[in-house]
């Protein structure tokens, strides 16, 4: 290879194809060229995210995006719920904080996932305006059941309007927003949709439209009304965007497309599937609590007392990189991501590596 793989989650291995696509000459972001792209690329993402909603895409992070949310769908005198089950779960309560919310935290055992009875507990207290959730929670390998969530926030409180970060999950494993009933989704570029980083979209529902409407102090870079009227009226966006990053995206959308939105979804299964079973003949258990595994990136128990920096050393100098565990899981945990580009011979070359060190070790 030209460059270590990368097995991380995220930024993740990009297409040389899509690579290419951001040397092509510059075009104006007021031109019809590009409101052609800018739309063409619109459309192909509500394809992917399996959605008719207002969708927006922002030269941000997908942490920008969770500022978004919480400026956009919280009045006055009225609360945010942030459920934290992992350390972007605590981001976004930070952000929430912040940006001078009352947000009410409610924190679960890392690798647990969120459920159902978790928010209803919370939000029996009254006076919520959001709520905000984790799909998959990078740092856990937690991949919680939003859907079911969804139902019970719908049924029970419903003018609470429900926030999901789909950031390491979005692309790899299918989210149909529009059928979940998803008030505001957010993921970002580099991670299952194979991007480089750079772009953040968000998935955004008609009431949380209405909703913004009453909130007076929204700012100005992440209003979603002023989005919506720059988008709406063929002016595609405020400020200026990532030109070269969305002509990569257009690029990547297509080749998404063609591997086909069912096909690229069964392969992170597969991927995640094998990543299992090397843990296990391995003796190492999954950091996930059974049933809640993320179908994108796999954290794994150091029970053995691996050394996981020297592991990750002799992996990056045969040209391959793995994630050691986030924050205060490091070296207790080591993550494989299988998400993107990765494929089932990518994880097989891993996993030979990966023996080789365990036999010498």
């Amino acid at each position: 290879m030209s460059h270590p793989r990368l097995y991380i989650p995220g930024p993740t291995e990009v297409h040389p194809d899509v690579l290419r696509a951001q040397a092509r000459p510059m075009i104006g972001h007021r031109s019809t060229a590009f409101a052609e792209l800018y739309y063409s690329v619109v459309a192909r993402l509500k394809e992917i995210f399996l959605t008719q909603q207002h969708l927006f895409i922002l030269t941000s992070s997908g942490s920008g995006l969770q500022e978004m949310a919480v400026r956009n769908t919280v009045r006055p005198g009225r609360k945010v719920l942030n459920m934290v089950a992992g350390a972007f779960g605590d981001r976004w309560h930070q952000v929430a904080v912040g940006n001078g919310c009352d947000a009410v935290r409610v924190d679960l055992p890392w690798g647990q996932p969120v459920r159902p009875e978790d928010v209803d507990r919370a939000l029996a207290a009254g006076g919520f305006d959001a709520v905000t959730i984790v799909h998959n929670e990078t740092s856990t390998g937690v991949m919680s059941d939003v859907a079911a969530i969804a139902r019970l926030v719908h049924d029970r409180y419903p003018d609470v309007l429900i926030c999901m970060d789909a950031v390491s999950s979005a692309g790899g494993v299918r989210i149909p927003c529009d059928e979940w009933g998803i008030d505001f989704l957010l993921t970002s570029s580099q991670k299952a949709l194979a991007l480089p980083p750079g772009l953040a979209v968000a998935v955004v529902s008609e009431r949380t439209l209405e909703r913004a409407r009453e909130v007076p102090h929204r700012g100005w870079y992440f209003d979603l009304l002023l989005l919506d009227k720059y988008a709406s009226s063929g002016r595609t966006t405020p400020a200026t965007p990532a030109i070269s990053l969305l002509q990569a995206a257009s690029v990547q959308c297509d080749r998404i497309l063609t591997e086909g939105l069912e096909a690229r979804w069964a392969r992170h299964q597969l991927c995640m599937e094998m990543t299992h079973a090397w843990a296990q003949e391995h003796g190492l258990d999954l950091f996930a609590e059974p049933g809640y595994e993320s179908r994108t990136v796999t954290c794994i128990r150091n029970d053995r007392n691996i050394d996981v920096p020297a592991m990750i050393a002799f992996a990056r100098e045969r040209g391959l990189v793995m994630g050691n565990g986030y924050g205060k899981l490091k070296n207790q945990t080591f993550r494989i991501a299988h998400m993107g580009e990765l494929t089932p011979a990518h994880m097989e070359e891993l996993f030979q590596v990966l023996d080789a060190y365990l036999l010498r070790d």
